[in-house]
């Protein structure tokens, strides 16, 4: 077996134990901190260079971050998720790579999703919900327009997103195998 051979088959439980860790740092302090999610770019950097080449590790470190990033900023802009999250999935892409990033992203989404319906029924603030998604849409598609505050001031609560990131990472990568 050659060293790119071992270093690659790590790749996998070192990205799960990263999403875990922030899972349960997110769930207990609803954060997720910094020295997590840039130890993790950080750390992945030289795995790709050595694992593709110096320029190609570059390279696919560098598309994986942006795609991660890409993928969950207009969430972090219209205020729907934490910058930890983003910072996170662009972890999650630059160890990973473009295209399963991409992948995870998806699995994340139905995840959370469904995570957010369950909560969201659960707390009895459907209708107050929907009403506030609907003012955001409307700033964010008509220029100059900020979103009205609706009368109902209840939350459905928040969400630890980095528990659905580390459950879509974990699911994506186990059904790839």
């Amino acid at each position: 077996m050659s060293a790119t051979t071992t270093l690659s088959s790590f790749i996998g439980p070192i990205v799960i134990t990263i999403v875990l860790t922030a899972a349960a740092i997110d769930l207990h302090r609803r954060r997720i901190p910094n020295w997590l999610t840039f130890g993790a770019w950080i750390a992945a950097l030289p795995v790709q260079i050595a694992l593709h080449g110096a320029a190609s590790g570059a390279s696919a470190w560098a598309l994986g971050w942006l795609t991660g990033f890409a993928i969950l900023l207009p969430f972090y802009l219209m205020r729907g998720m934490a910058a930890g999250d983003v910072k996170l999935m662009t972890a999650v892409g630059a160890w990973l790579g473009t295209s399963m990033v991409v992948n995870i992203a998806l699995t994340t989404f139905v995840i959370g999703g469904a995570w957010a319906l369950v909560q969201l029924f659960a707390s009895g603030q459907t209708r107050a919900t929907l009403i506030r998604v609907g003012h955001m849409l409307i700033a964010a598609v008509v220029p100059g327009s900020r979103p009205l505050q609706p009368e109902s001031t209840a939350s459905a609560g928040s969400m630890p997103y980095g528990v659905a990131i580390a459950a879509g990472t974990v699911a994506t990568l186990f059904a790839s195998t």
